[in-house]
């Protein structure tokens, strides 16, 4: 069986110059853990929900080194504070700023097989799928999954 068998052909795609807003808002609408980023018709990244989040968590950070008992009372003041300064900063960055740029691609008339081998080998959940260099369809795991 090839890929292009099993392969979502409407693939949800994120522009580089989105928002990181937007681009979670995209992933949490369409109930999906990664994008590719296109640009011009060609892919310039992906984005998964593991590099939001680690983003996320490069922004947040608490110290809570043997903390004394009036910084317990005043670390959900703290944390609230900490929050809306990383939801700012977040606010300006960009998809581009983000994107894993050496995207793991497959062609739509390889083996489900090979997609299978590519995952495993990169430790990666999805792989878009080109024909001519360019993006025709996304392959999961779980596409995988139900075609073996």
């Amino acid at each position: 069986m090839k890929v292009k068998d099993v392969m979502t052909r409407q693939v949800v795609t994120l522009s580089p110059e989105e928002s990181i807003e937007e681009a979670a808002k995209k992933l949490r609408d369409n109930r999906i853990s990664g994008a590719p980023v296109v640009e011009g018709g060609r892919i310039a990244g992906i984005v998964s929900e593991a590099d939001l989040m680690k983003l996320f968590e490069s922004e947040m950070s608490i110290s809570l080194v043997l903390p004394s008992p009036l910084e317990i009372i005043e670390l959900p003041v703290k944390m609230h504070r900490q929050l809306r300064e990383a939801a700012r900063r977040l606010s300006v960055r960009k998809v581009k700023d983000i994107m894993t740029r050496e995207v793991i691609t497959i062609d739509e008339d390889a083996s489900v097989e090979e997609a299978a081998r590519k995952m495993a080998r990169h430790r990666i959940n999805r792989l878009p799928v080109l024909r001519e260099g360019k993006l025709v369809g996304i392959v999961t795991r779980g596409d995988v999954i139900k075609a073996l």
